[in-house]
């Protein structure tokens, strides 16, 4: 990819950012927990998450698209769950989620797992991959918020473990741009759905 190239992709993504997360800023409030329950009964019937024993997730902040309810009910229902913990150099390590009394504010605005670290090659060991995101092409070329720290993370999981971005139902399709790093995925999980792509790279 030319320079230019690129820097024509660094400015359309950007564009489709500021576009998306204006979007969720204008979601009613009241809204959000509905949302965030049919998301966790979504992903706890998706067969995927049913077979898996340790599923990667995350704590949602802001306007995301809430995992709350979705953590809880993955422990509920006997998941090892790994919590990203972002790095100095906007890696990942990981940690086990025991609870929202054992999240502790981080970088960035996010809330992170307080025990033991367990490596940034700990995301091998998930059966199942959910991951933030602000949007999905009709291919699986997924949009974040621009650290690459997703893109890192998924290079060491294991070759056809099920990745999943977590989004609102109108963020599924939009046209995304991509550089040659960008790491597709192989879902979305809405409030309405899954939603499966072709084999990601």
């Amino acid at each position: 990819m030319d320079a230019r190239h690129s820097a024509d992709n660094t400015i359309a993504k950007t564009a489709l950012r500021d576009q998306v997360r204006a979007a969720r800023k204008q979601r009613p409030l009241g809204a959000a927990a509905e949302v965030a329950a049919s998301l966790a009964q979504v992903a706890l019937g998706w067969d995927e998450v049913r077979r898996a024993a340790t599923v990667t997730a995350y704590v949602s902040v802001g306007s995301e698209p809430g995992t709350g309810l979705l953590l809880d009910a993955l422990v509920a229902a006997g998941k090892r769950v790994l919590l990203p913990v972002v790095l100095p150099d906007l890696d990942l390590d990981w940690a086990l989620y025991e609870g929202r009394g054992h999240l502790a504010p981080a970088v960035r605005g996010l809330l992170e797992p307080t025990g033991p670290r367990l490596g940034r090659e700990a995301v091998a060991q998930a059966d199942v991959v959910l991951v933030p995101g602000l949007a999905v092409s009709s291919r699986g070329e997924r949009l974040g918020q621009g650290g690459g720290c997703y893109d890192r993370a998924l290079t060491r999981t294991t070759a056809g473990t099920p990745v999943a971005v977590l989004l609102y139902d109108d963020e599924v399709g939009l046209p995304v741009p991509t550089d040659p790093h960008d790491v597709r995925v192989g879902f979305a999980l809405t409030a309405s759905g899954v939603t499966g792509f072709e084999a990601r790279r």
